[in-house]
């Protein structure tokens, strides 16, 4: 068996094109040199390109065979002669924009040719489908939908009743979409579930009564949400997810969230109901927000914390329960400390 490339590299890439799309200065090689292909230092050979922004792949790169590398200033000459050096502000973005050039596909996957609505979906009469909307075999697509131009519906996706899909987005295979406004270039992986109820019931001795949840998810232009990721519709006013805010896998927000612009929430991320997360914040993995806290503009939290109370903005917040990282940093140690006097008496 043949060994697949899903991505192929293009031909006839010059370093030259390379600091261009790195918006980078040439400080060592030559232009014309022809690149074949980008790896990482550990795996790099002739002709490949690589980046470094982290010391403790020094070893790594001081071996590297790769014929280019893209740095930051304070590591231009830390780069072993015989590797062409590429300067840039920021070495990991430079490496995103010429990644982004030379595999678009990776980006956003679209199928190259015309856009088509397969005789294999099942779209109602009532829908709305501007040009060149594409629609994959199996996708349900409801009565009243609208679908803007450009947008991509994939297969076996289910696209509900009234739901408004902007232009540009891509709605990935077996994604559900209930109760929910898109904005437009908004990515939406396998599997995520958008606008079912929420969890809101009215307990009780005699059981738990049912609140009927009758808000809409809204979802701002250039947000990409990760795969099986869920997205609970109201209660009693919208869910919003901010523009340009990127969620990865398996993240689970609640009714009434309101998540800014340009946030960052990586994989298993809980946010419960009705909490609030200005712009720019960043929650690491596997941390829990309670529900009607507000974390200020620009607060990270480190992953594995619970957020119980509300965190000021522009802070660097941790723990069990999160707190100012300075303070958390000082409790972990005054415990081992403990830990260890106990252990030897």
């Amino acid at each position: 068996m043949s060994e697949p490339r899903f991505f192929e590299f293009p031909d006839n890439v010059k370093l030259q094109d390379i600091v261009t799309w790195a918006e980078a200065e040439l400080y060592k090689g030559e232009g014309t040199l022809e690149i074949s292909g980008v790896a990482p230092l550990e795996s790099a050979g002739p002709g490949t390109l690589v980046f470094f922004d982290n010391t403790a792949y020094l070893d790594q790169l001081r071996e590297t065979t790769a014929a280019a590398c893209l740095v930051s200033g304070r590591h231009k000459d830390k780069v072993p002669d015989g590797v062409a050096v590429l300067v840039c502000a920021d070495a990991y973005r430079s490496w995103a924009k010429v990644l982004a050039q030379l595999y678009p596909a990776a980006m956003i996957p679209r199928d190259p040719g015309e856009a088509t609505v397969s005789d294999r979906a099942a779209v109602d009469p009532s829908a709305s489908l501007e040009p060149n909307v594409t629609v994959e075999p199996g996708a349900v697509i409801a009565a009243e939908v609208e679908i803007g131009e450009g947008s991509v519906v994939r297969a076996n996706a289910v696209i509900g009743k009234g739901v408004k899909i902007g232009r540009d987005c891509v709605i990935g295979p077996n994604a559900t979409v209930q109760h929910t406004v898109l904005g437009n270039r908004v990515y939406l992986h396998p599997g995520v579930c958008c606008g079912q109820d929420g969890f809101g019931y009215a307990m009780g001795p005699q059981g738990h009564l049912k609140v009927p949840q009758v808000g809409r998810v809204i979802i701002q232009d250039d947000v990409e949400i990760g795969a099986n990721t869920t997205i609970d519709r109201g209660a009693n006013r919208d869910t919003v997810i901010g523009e340009g805010t990127k969620i990865d896998n398996q993240v689970q927000i609640g009714h009434n969230v309101v998540v800014g612009r340009h946030c960052v929430l990586v994989s298993q991320v809980g946010l419960s109901g009705s909490c609030t997360l200005e712009d720019f914040v960043a929650i690491g993995g596997q941390t829990g927000v309670r529900g009607h806290v507000t974390i200020g503009m620009g607060a990270q939290v480190a992953a594995v914390s619970v957020v119980n109370d509300d965190l000021a903005a522009g802070g660097r917040y941790g723990g069990t329960p999160a707190k100012p990282v300075k303070q958390w940093f000082r409790e972990v140690a005054a415990v081992r400390k403990l830990a260890e006097r106990g252990g030897g008496s």
